[in-house]
């Protein structure tokens, strides 16, 4: 009989089964209340940063706005690039704000809308008449009555934007165009309106339109995670990332609605890059594409936008202008098959160019070197975060114009400087600063050669040796003692060698190592003679030299040495300005200001930069001074300046060269300008250019298309005028055959007749006189 067979125990599998039900429970409940916790910790992240202030509002810097008036000297081709320049648009018929039509005659332009630190002020359309002369009228177009004085809009030419680069330029869901708005959804997220966060018909959608167009259309991701990946997590590539994105969209979803999604998603998105700034959201890329605002965008600007959202760097139309236009061209063609556009009107926008406006290297009008100086002469006044995150507006004194001639002026004549010294390119570098005579405002800076470079500022931090722009406050020291000098009085021009402190024998010359003989103390300083200039030194003293120079706006503390009379003085060309400013204003100084006011992001007046203005120098002497520079442009080291600029301008001015032509200087002004350049090489090396070979054909450029007033020399009440002899520097009348008119300060004009005018028929008591005495 067969032994009964065992049967299997059953207990074994049902354990097994019951443990890993029982790990499944555990480790799905663990799971669970992972999932629970991430939910809710995505969920506070999301209403924390989502319902508080979403960014950070940099400070937006404006120029100061072109303002148009009966009289004003600007001509028909000048206001067309004024206008142009502000990103208006020319066209037969005013067609909405941001257009213009220009006529031999006359200016019609329909103004935008602005916010001015004074208040609202609507979008308008005026007439602008012209004349040979300038503007002979400006009149309302709708009342044809007569305006006084109309100001455009100013141009946006910087932000101070935080340590992370983000800029942007706020705009709500209602201020974007139709287009924009409909065009958007169509390319990256048709059913925006009907998903949860999440579409999986987008993503059958996309693939379809993809495989049909042969390349890569439309995205699968919808617009809600696009904003949640660009505003709260990072581009990492992983899977833990995708799942937060997709939780963390629907959670979105949830809590706002679709309109304030596509509001923040419409100012956050990244397009494009300018420098160290990162230009988020199509309000700014607007200014930074087209220099217009994003209400006046035409339909193929809107595509290009629309087109770079997909990638910024891979279609950034101004490096991949070919790889962008085709982008742009597809997103026309979508925006035709959804019935946004007709087919005419996708044709049409098809056949335009990309229409980008500034350089091909970055934005429209960007000015770092003068933005440098507003943030700098903001700081202690605003904390870091006020400029960075607040939104707020800060109205400079850049003169756009001004701005622009400086830098063509110093691009095209360093240039020119290095071909006629066969120097190779970019070894020469520049600074220039151009302010206002009146109330000190600085009109434009470059920091140096490369003006989009927001490094090295050289108008602000290159302190360097003057050379002979010191000379003319030498002079003043001097003739601040009228009983001692005058314009005429002699200075000896003879070899001088001086013990110095370190027992080094210090023996100047002149610069071209000749002697002159007595000089007239205005030729002296006219021709820039060096020993003439340290011998009047010498006289005055160190000490006093040094008070004219703080008197000036000087602010360092050079060594009270000799050659401090030749200009071994280091000064940074802003502080150059800020001396031959307050001589061109006749010893009043107005602390140099880039500044006029700033409000808050909604127009509230914060602070106002009012002109501070007060007396440092004497008005007399500072009058001799002046007319002494005006022989420097005469018959000096300055007269080829009148070789571009008309005869008729009295300019006042002076040359600078350092030693071994290391630095060359100009520093002059006109009747409403200041201006100040240098040349040199960074590494100090000599160049071989001398203040009137150099700096001074640039200031020269400069001022001949700036289109300056001519200075006007009016004596003031402590200063009367003389005929006097060239020769003698005594009295003249219209006997003697070499005479001049000289201001000396009153009382101490000469009084003894120079020798060709003791004659009894022109002089007899006088003649008489003289004898007795």
């Amino acid at each position: 009989m067969a032994p009964p067979t065992r049967k299997k125990s059953p207990l074994v599998p049902r354990q097994v089964w019951l443990g890993l039900l029982a790990m499944l429970l555990i480790a799905g409940s663990v799971g669970l209340v992972v999932f629970s916790f991430t939910i809710v910790k995505l969920d506070k992240d999301i209403r924390t940063r989502f319902a508080g202030v979403r960014w950070a509002l940099p400070a937006q810097v404006y120029a100061a706005p072109l303002e148009l008036y009966a009289g004003q000297r600007i001509t028909g081709g000048a206001l067309r690039h004024e206008l142009e320049r502000l990103g208006y648009r020319s066209t037969e018929n005013l067609d909405g704000p941001g257009t213009f039509s220009l006529s031999k005659t006359a200016a019609d332009i329909y103004i935008r809308a602005f916010h001015f630190w004074d208040g609202p002020r609507p979008e308008s359309r005026i007439s602008v008449k012209l004349s040979e002369e300038g503007v002979s009228d400006v009149l309302d177009l709708d009342t044809k009555a007569p305006r006084d004085i109309v100001r455009m809009d100013p141009m946006l030419i910087g932000s101070i934007y935080p340590q992370q680069g983000e800029d942007r330029v706020l705009v709500k869901l209602d201020e974007v165009p139709k287009l924009l708005r409909s065009g958007l959804l169509a390319v990256e997220d048709k059913s925006f309106y009907d998903h949860f966060g999440i579409s999986i018909k987008g993503v059958l959608r996309a693939m379809f339109v993809n495989l049909r167009a042969g390349h890569t259309v439309q995205g699968a991701s919808t617009i809600t995670q696009q904003l949640v990946r660009n505003f709260f997590l990072t581009l990492e590539r992983s899977w833990t990332r995708k799942i937060n994105e997709v939780l963390m969209s629907v959670l979105l979803e949830r809590h706002y609605p679709k309109d304030e999604i596509l509001e923040a998603y419409i100012n956050e998105i990244y397009l494009g890059q300018d420098g160290n700034r990162a230009i988020h959201g199509f309000g700014l890329a607007s200014y930074f594409y087209f220099n217009k605002p994003l209400g006046e965008l035409r339909d193929h600007e809107i595509a290009l936008l629309v087109g770079v959202v997909k990638g910024a760097s891979y279609y950034n139309p101004r490096r991949n202008a070919k790889r962008a236009k085709e982008r742009r061209d597809l997103v026309l063609h979508v925006f035709r098959d959804e019935g946004l556009i007709s087919d005419a009107e996708m044709e049409s926008a098809i056949a335009r160019p990309l229409s980008l406006a500034g350089s091909g290297k970055g934005g429209v009008e960007r000015y770092p070197a003068f933005v440098d100086l507003v943030k700098r002469q903001l700081r202690g006044q605003y904390a870091e975060s006020d400029l960075t995150d607040e939104g707020l507006r800060i109205f400079t004194t850049l003169e756009p114009r001004a701005q622009e001639e400086l830098e063509r002026s110093i691009g095209q004549g360093l240039a020119t400087l290095e071909k006629s010294k066969k120097l190779p390119a970019g070894t020469l570098e520049s600074a220039g600063v151009v302010t206002s005579v009146d109330g000190g405002d600085v009109l434009a800076v470059v920091g140096g050669r490369d003006t989009r470079y927001a490094g090295f500022n050289r108008a602000l931090d290159s302190r360097r040796s003057i050379g002979s722009l010191v000379k003319p406050f030498v002079y003043l020291t001097a003739l601040e003692q009228g009983d001692r000098f005058n314009l005429h009085t002699y200075l000896e021009d003879e070899p001088i060698s001086l013990r110095l402190p370190t027992k080094q024998i210090w023996a100047p010359n002149n610069y071209d190592r000749k002697l002159h003989g007595p000089q007239p103390l205005y030729i002296a300083l006219a021709q820039s003679y060096n020993l003439p200039t340290v011998r009047l030194g010498l006289e005055v003293g160190e000490k006093n030299v040094l008070q004219t120079l703080k008197q000036a706006g000087y602010t360092g503390n050079t060594g009270l040495v000799p050659s401090m009379f030749l200009g071994a003085v280091d000064i940074a060309p802003i502080e150059v300005a800020q001396m031959y400013g307050t001589l061109a204003a006749n010893g009043f100084q107005s602390p140099l200001s880039s500044i006029r006011e700033v409000t808050t992001k909604e127009g509230e007046p914060l602070n106002r930069y009012p002109i501070r203005v007060k007396q440092t120098l004497s008005e007399g002497p500072v009058y001799l001074i002046n007319w002494a520079m005006t022989q420097v442009m005469r018959i000096g080291t300055g007269r080829s300046a009148y070789s571009k600029i008309p005869g008729d301008i009295v300019l006042a001015g002076k040359t600078g060269t350092t030693d071994d032509l290391r630095d060359s200087w100009f520093a002059g002004f006109a009747g409403d300008r200041v201006g100040v350049i240098w040349i040199g090489r960074d590494d100090y090396k000599p160049m071989g250019l001398s203040g009137a070979t150099g700096a001074l054909p640039i200031w020269t450029d400069l001022f001949s298309n700036l289109n300056v007033r001519s200075l006007d020399l009016i004596p003031p009440p402590d200063v009367e005028e003389q005929w006097v002899d060239t020769v003698t520097g005594l009295k003249a009348d219209e006997g003697c055959q070499s005479r001049l008119m000289l201001p000396y300060l009153r009382g101490y004009a000469p009084a003894s007749w120079a020798p060709c005018a003791r004659s009894a028929e022109s002089q007899p008591l006088q003649w008489l006189r003289e004898i007795f005495e």
